[in-house]
């Protein structure tokens, strides 16, 4: 019976939410037994900055799949909001659309992180020297510290996903931990956008969230609601 019942959770959940969700555990458990045979998937998979030795196109997808090994939440919590909001919005648009949405927001969420590390790092990108003195006690080339600047999670995709779902059902009540008020998906999503501009701009240190990322996600999410949204009025389809 317990067997029977658990089929029956995972088949409840559309094919693309639930690959996806596997994909990211399966990833992140990865990454806490390879580094024991000396692969590091954080290094290899996530996002660098152009210009740095480890940079490759590839990890403009690779990156949304990787996630903190200090710590669980990071990747359940994100896990969590795609259970929770993607898997309905896989069930309005369907796969293939849903699978394009995540794919496209996180890489956006990536672009503008690598905006934001160009606009931050712009002085030592230009610097005519290649070595770069760190902290007054190592001196480094251009390119190795330009490998310091990694960047993982799937937040950029979920961001969009959060955007999407308060577009699409902007007056459904959510009720956040410890909170035991009802808040409208729209109010939730503009506070927690804010949240995050005002949060990227203060800069606090020892602050090391890609809040800029998580906009760039809700960005592009805006992006291609609207676009598909004009599209399917334009073809006599009304799906919100």
């Amino acid at each position: 019976m317990m067997n029977q019942n658990g089929a029956g959770f995972l088949n409840s959940i559309p094919p693309v939410t639930k690959n996806l969700i596997i994909i990211n555990l399966l990833f992140w458990v990865a990454s806490l037994a390879l580094p024991k045979i000396g692969v590091d998937l954080v290094d290899l998979l996530g996002l660098h900055f152009p210009g740095a030795t480890d940079f490759k196109a590839y990890q403009f997808i690779s990156y949304m799949f990787m996630h903190d090994t200090h710590s669980f939440a990071h990747v359940f919590f994100n896990m969590f909001a795609v259970y929770m909001f993607g898997r309905i919005l896989e069930n309005v648009w369907g796969p293939k659309r849903f699978l394009i949405f995540y794919l496209v927001t996180g890489i956006g969420a990536g672009i503008i992180q690598e905006l934001v590390w160009f606009y931050n790092l712009r002085d030592v990108v230009f610097a005519s020297q290649d070595l770069i003195n760190v902290g007054g006690s190592q001196i480094l080339s251009k390119s190795e510290f330009l490998n310091f600047f990694v960047t993982i999670g799937a937040s950029g995709a979920v961001f969009g996903i959060l955007l999407a779902f308060a577009m699409l059902f902007p007056n459904v009540p959510l009720f956040l931990m410890f909170i035991p008020i009802p808040i409208k998906a729209k109010y939730f999503v503009i506070f927690y956008g804010l949240a995050e501009l005002f949060l990227g701009v203060a800069s606090f240190g020892g602050d090391t969230v890609a809040h800029f990322a998580h906009l760039g996600g809700m960005l592009f999410g805006y992006i291609l609601v609207r676009y598909w949204k004009k599209k399917d009025a334009n073809n006599g389809q009304y799906f919100y």
